[in-house]
């Protein structure tokens, strides 16, 4: 008998959150808040806008948090 692969649990409760929310919903004070900061701490002020939906706050701050961890990551040595 057949196991049919999972996408793992992260993947699903990503794309159910980014499906129920509406395309131009704007974003939340608590996004507009973090968006701001990582913007900042990474020296990006342009990732943050004022007008942003939900959906794309969370793309930016995704991003930016994803480029403080390569950033904290030490250096590849052969």
């Amino acid at each position: 008998m057949q196991q049919k692969k999972r996408a793992p649990a992260y993947q699903e409760s990503q794309q159910l959150s980014s499906a129920e929310a509406p395309a131009r919903e704007p974003m939340t004070g608590a996004q507009a808040s973090y968006l701001k900061s990582l913007a900042e701490e990474v020296e990006e002020p342009g990732a943050f806008r004022q007008d942003l939906s939900k959906r794309e706050a969370s793309r930016r701050i995704n991003a930016l948090m994803e480029k403080l961890r390569i950033g904290e990551l030490p250096p590849h040595t052969d």
